[in-house]
């Protein structure tokens, strides 16, 4: 990805984010700081962001993370908060670090079930060992030192994050 595609997209992003901020939808003083900033992260930017990172431009790609944030994700908070809430009152409380086993090809996909996990109250990911296909996880609530599949702390979300990281 070169200069344009990244200026283009921080002058939308500046544009979505600024819409009507004084009573019109902009200001030519908004307009022109959106080219000087969208200008500056362009430049400082546009060897960083390549070809890996234009595969999440994709609008689909952008749908599937939406129904996962409102699906999959949102449910798995929801349930999550009522466990800690539970474990918090009863003071039913095992915490501890387990290796969780990983099916997962990139670090695309490593970076969406880790921030996952760590979204989702009760665990949070203290490693990523892509070399030994796992996650290490501190949990509230132990039940399983060495679970086989990340399905126990995590759900559906590896699926997930497989289909989300290609």
């Amino acid at each position: 990805m070169g200069f344009i595609p990244v200026f283009i997209w921080s002058f939308v992003l500046w544009l979505v984010l600024t819409a009507g901020s004084k009573g019109m939808l902009w200001s030519p003083e908004e307009l022109v700081a959106g080219v000087v900033f969208s200008g500056i992260i362009a430049f400082t930017t546009k060897d960083i962001i390549g070809e890996k990172a234009a595969r999440f431009l994709n609008p689909a790609k952008w749908a599937g993370f939406v129904v996962y944030s409102i699906g999959p994700l949102f449910w798995g908070m929801v349930k999550a908060n009522l466990d800690v809430a539970y474990r918090v009152i009863t003071g039913r409380i095992k915490p501890g670090i387990v290796r969780v086993p990983v099916e997962l090809e990139n670090d695309a996909q490593y970076t969406i079930l880790s921030n996952s996990i760590t979204l989702t109250p009760g665990t949070l990911t203290v490693d990523a060992c892509p070399e030994e296909k796992a996650l290490y996880v501190h949990w509230i609530n132990v039940t399983e030192k060495e679970p086989e599949s990340s399905e126990v702390i995590a759900g559906s979300f590896e699926k997930w994050a497989r289909r989300l990281g290609r």
